[in-house]
């Protein structure tokens, strides 16, 4: 009998062991799920959010290291919480907030201002926070989307911020090296935001998503998942933005 036919399989080493994880915005949906992967991955992880009870029940079914309730539009609190680490991390997810679908034209300009801002400047103080904490060749992983890169009707706010992201990702992959920063572009993913956005016109919008994305499923928060942990510990990668979206902007 062939010997490679009875050899057991090799061991694959878990890719973060030993390693810490920080995910700001952690107690559901990609979050939790990135901090879930990089937990079986072998990695300690730590995480944030706004919700207490909510933030409490994750860390408890992740057996996560400890955690930390605070708004990440506050930049003041992401900085007081990455000065409170005590020790280095490794890596730190971050996919708080949420985009901005409003007229351009109707929407208060204060309301604007945060929608065109709000996700460049937390990546700055997130920056800033772990520039010092994070251990050489560690990463920073960002959340952005593709959904707004055409211009459409109404979604001029929402598009100048989602095609201003990856130049700024790239700018801190040089500011901050070695460590490294990527940007995750996602679509549709069917998360509890994506359900709170698009309210009785989800189900119509993932069975839409089914008969034409390529995939002809609809993108899971597991996806997105997996793909922050390889940014994670492939360290080779920095600097760029990685799309994940079934194929959308294809059709």
């Amino acid at each position: 009998m062939d010997e490679r036919m009875t050899a057991a399989p090799a061991r694959r080493e878990p890719e973060l062991l030993g390693q810490t994880v920080v995910v700001i915005g952690g107690s559901a949906g990609i979050g939790l799920e990135t901090a879930r992967r990089a937990r079986a991955e072998g990695a300690s992880v730590i995480l944030t959010g706004r919700n207490p009870r909510r933030l409490e029940e994750a860390a408890v079914a992740l057996g996560a290291m400890r955690t930390a309730t605070f708004d990440a539009s506050d930049w003041d609190s992401v900085q007081f919480f990455f000065e409170g680490l005590s020790a280095p991390i490794d890596h730190v997810m971050v996919t708080a907030g949420a985009p901005h679908y409003a007229p351009p034209l109707q929407t208060p300009l204060e309301e604007a201002r945060r929608g065109l801002s709000e996700h460049l400047l937390l990546a700055l103080a997130v920056a800033r926070g772990a520039a010092s904490k994070v251990r050489p060749l560690g990463s920073l992983v960002f959340m952005g989307g593709t959904g707004a890169r055409r211009p459409r009707v109404g979604l001029a706010i929402a598009s100048a911020a989602t095609v201003a992201s990856p130049t700024l990702i790239a700018s801190l992959a040089l500011e901050l090296a070695p460590i490294r920063v990527n940007l995750i572009a996602a679509g549709f993913v069917d998360t509890p935001l994506s359900a709170s956005l698009l309210g009785e016109e989800l189900d119509r919008r993932r069975e839409e998503l089914r008969a034409t994305l390529p995939i002809r499923r609809v993108v899971q928060p597991e996806d997105v998942a997996a793909l922050a942990v390889h940014l994670m510990s492939n360290t080779a990668l920095t600097g760029a933005t990685y799309d994940i979206d079934g194929g959308q902007q294809l059709i």
